[in-house]
């Protein structure tokens, strides 16, 4: 059984072919196009669960490409590989409605790995957002941004809040810390790296007086909150 029928705009026949029998292999459903165009007529004839994007195509680009489908489907997953890696086009992608960006070369693998996890991040976002979280002896309010355990009345930050907000949604689970990045500060660069750390730094100290809650740094994957 197809585990995701994929969109695949790549104009390089040989990468095209081999990420789509490598695809094809992991079980997913890989429709193969060379040109936007020729995307965007086959996301309008088709069902497709995720689009992968070459961003330099000939007759329509894919940032182009990304923002027609768009048009069509606004939620459906995108994910652009690239020579590129400016900042300038890692920003126009993500503007183009991007949930990930890879340049090339890459592995096969790390492909795939990006494509579950796209996957589960779409499948968890679709669920009903909460307005409160019970997290240990805290209530978590993400209208108001406060955080509240007894007496004690935190007025959390616009970031302390959206990054608590993701650590809940995804409570007892790992939250991927690229897919963070993104989500709060955009890019996942080096600086704005270092700020969440800042951040993490900060929920666990508002939430110390709690002893059974805990936020453990995954290495090389994320950051899990244990409550």
């Amino acid at each position: 059984m197809k585990k995701a029928s994929i969109l695949l705009a790549e104009d390089d026949h040989n990468l095209g072919s081999l990420l789509k029998n490598y695809l094809a292999l992991k079980e997913y459903d890989p429709l193969l196009v060379t040109d936007g165009v020729q995307g965007l007529k086959a996301f309008k004839k088709g069902k497709f669960t995720l689009c992968i994007l070459d961003v330099m195509m000939p007759e329509m680009d894919g940032f182009t490409l990304a923002k027609e489908i768009r048009t069509i489907d606004s939620e459906i997953p995108i994910i652009f590989l690239t020579a590129k890696n400016l900042k300038e086009d890692i920003y126009e992608g993500f503007k183009s409605g991007a949930d990930d960006y890879m340049t090339k070369p890459f592995t096969m693998e790390e492909l795939v790995y990006r494509i579950e996890a796209v996957l589960r991040r779409v499948t968890k976002d679709n669920g009903p957002r909460e307005n409160n979280y019970q997290i240990g002896e805290f209530s978590f309010d993400t209208l108001k941004q406060l955080l509240t355990c007894g007496d004690q009345i935190v007025k959390l930050t616009t970031k302390e809040s959206e990054l608590l907000e993701l650590l809940c949604r995804h409570k007892n689970e790992i939250l991927e810390r690229n897919f963070a990045l993104k989500s709060i500060w955009i890019d996942d660069n080096y600086f704005n790296a270092r700020s969440m750390d800042v951040y993490i730094t900060k929920l666990r100290k508002y939430l110390k007086k709690d002893p059974t809650i805990e936020i453990l740094n995954i290495h090389g994957k994320g950051y899990k909150l244990l409550c």
